[in-house]
């Protein structure tokens, strides 16, 4: 392996996202715009962009919350209109949900590099880049929804926080919030690093502390505010929405109350979803800090698995989410292969099970979800402890090297 990597050279990574985002793009564009029996569910060709062309009016070109429905948080609002547009210029009169599927899935390879150059400008570890250019996740999510621009956030928040750009990273985790809340998880983190920084008086890191939280609000709310006050209903549907759904197949609760082992209300659900996983961060945080305390921003991966662990909704493109926080940070590679094992399992059993629903083949059962979800969920646990053991990653602790100033000779030796 080591020699193929040397022979690619270093655009390697470059040309193994070129070669993944193919696939990614093959994997769900071979369906096409109109899907005929069940063959969404049994190819896994499923993207949110075909019935979003037309039931949230991205083929009439409405502007998300002003115009028209939009269950995403407002920066993934702006992106879904933003390429609706692209699709309707390159597409023209007959523009379809095909060609906004192709825009879709090409404005995520875009981001996709985005995420690989960020790793490569911060010194990861060329294995590392690899593990995500050639990241099976890619492959089945590329062309899925939009949640690789709030991973790009969450990637970039993460890899400021390296440079110790603790300002930045909280601007950028905040901005990634108004994409999906997901990167948010990382800004209780970049506040207790300044709160218990080393070095500093008191009245210092409750002075840093309180600037990175005025940061984080100001960010989020100069992208939110607008909106909400133009378009409070649609710019709240997101929140509504996430509060007010049952869960999904592979998701813990569900799966808890599909075998009668534990079947509970909605209000239930996120009661104790959010005390489990408010106990479990805690747990994870005050265990890693040992180790880890002058990085806490290590600790967003083992967070953020608890917390789809825990969460009531775990759609399979959530492992988008954790993917390049596992590159970035895990330390346990067996867990990891394990949990590529777990995510494509996951990925067809639940799509089999819809599709077995309809009549259609091949098709899966709860059992055939439950099992995935254990192989999945075992990973992360792995993953978890690891992350709260393990030394940081050789690429985390590594200094670049600076060139001297030209005026300034090399010294001897």
């Amino acid at each position: 392996m080591q020699r193929i990597i040397q022979r690619l050279g270093p655009n390697g990574p470059y040309l193994a996202l070129a070669l993944t985002c193919l696939f990614g793009w093959g994997f769900k564009a071979h369906c096409g715009a109109g899907w005929t029996g069940a063959e969404q569910y049994t190819t896994g060709c499923y993207s949110d962009a075909v019935p979003f062309w037309g039931l949230r009016d991205v083929a009439t070109g409405q502007i998300p919350y002003f115009e028209a429905r939009m269950e995403y948080p407002v920066l993934t609002g702006a992106l879904i209109w933003i390429e609706g547009l692209i699709a309707r210029l390159v597409g023209g009169a007959g523009a379809d949900a095909g060609d906004f599927l192709n825009t879709v899935t090409l404005g995520n390879a875009i981001l996709a590099f985005v995420v690989l150059e960020f790793m490569r400008a911060a010194g990861v570890d060329v294995q590392r880049q690899y593990g995500w250019a050639l990241a099976p996740p890619l492959i089945l999510y590329l062309g899925h929804n939009w949640d690789l621009l709030a991973v790009s956030f969450a990637v970039a928040a993460l890899l400021a926080a390296r440079r110790r750009a603790m300002v930045r990273a909280t601007a950028l985790a905040a901005l990634g919030g108004a994409a999906k809340l997901f990167p948010v998880l990382i800004l209780p983190l970049l506040g207790l690093g300044a709160l218990f920084r080393s070095g500093r008086t008191w009245p210092e890191r409750i002075g840093r502390a309180t600037w990175l939280s005025t940061v984080a609000i100001v960010a989020w709310t100069a992208v939110n505010v607008p909106v909400a006050a133009l378009a409070f209903d649609n710019w709240g549907e997101f929140y509504a929405f996430s509060g007010a759904r049952a869960g999904t197949a592979a998701s813990v609760w569900e799966l808890l109350g599909q075998f009668g082992w534990w079947i509970a209300d909605i209000p239930t659900r996120n009661f104790w979803s959010f005390v489990l996983f408010v106990g479990g961060a805690v747990t994870i945080v005050a265990v890693g800090w040992r180790r880890h305390g002058d990085r806490p921003w290590l600790l967003f991966m083992p967070v953020l698995a608890w917390f789809l662990l825990t969460s009531k909704v775990y759609s399979p493109q959530f492992d988008l989410w954790l993917w390049p926080m596992i590159v970035l940070t895990g330390t346990r590679v067996r867990a990891m292969a394990l949990f590529l094992l777990g995510d494509l399992a996951a990925y067809f059993a639940e799509f089999w099970l819809f599709a077995g629903m309809e009549g259609a083949w091949p098709s899966a059962t709860q059992p055939d979800i439950l099992a995935a979800a254990i192989v999945r969920g075992a990973a992360m646990l792995w993953l978890i402890h690891g992350a709260v053991h393990d030394a940081a990653p050789a690429w985390v602790t590594r200094l670049r090297a600076v060139p001297p100033p030209a005026d300034r000779p090399t010294p001897a030796g």
